[in-house]
């Protein structure tokens, strides 16, 4: 089970990771939304805020109404964000959950692609 700082440490370097990708800041340029990454073991709740591609916060809690809800376990969150699992792969076996649009699906698909080709 990971912790709440565990999962903070994961989401700074995941939010570098991404806002330091040219290719996916001009892929997502157009994407603004709040997601909420929610811990099914241990309940913790974090908030991202993604402004035209680019990552601009994340922080502890949910706040706001969310665009894109992922519900996974704290090891899960942390191994996603740090690259040690494909949550594609995850996702389709059920063991990771997004409540989302269907572009939206398809746009975390596409950066999970873009971020962990090997993963």
């Amino acid at each position: 089970m990971a912790t709440s700082a565990e999962i903070l440490a994961a989401l700074a370097d995941y939010q570098k990771q991404c806002n330091e990708n040219k290719r996916l800041r001009r892929m997502q340029r157009d994407w603004t939304k709040l997601l909420h990454f929610v811990a099914s073991d241990t309940r913790d709740g974090f908030t991202m805020d993604v402004q035209s591609g680019e990552i601009v916060s994340y922080k502890p809690g949910l706040e706001g109404t969310p665009d894109v809800v992922v519900t996974a376990t704290s090891e899960d969150l942390c191994d996603m964000f740090w690259g040690d699992l494909n949550p594609s792969q995850k996702y389709l076996k059920g063991e990771i959950r997004v409540k989302a649009s269907t572009e939206d699906v398809m746009r975390l698909d596409a950066i999970t692609m873009i971020i962990w080709p090997d993963a």
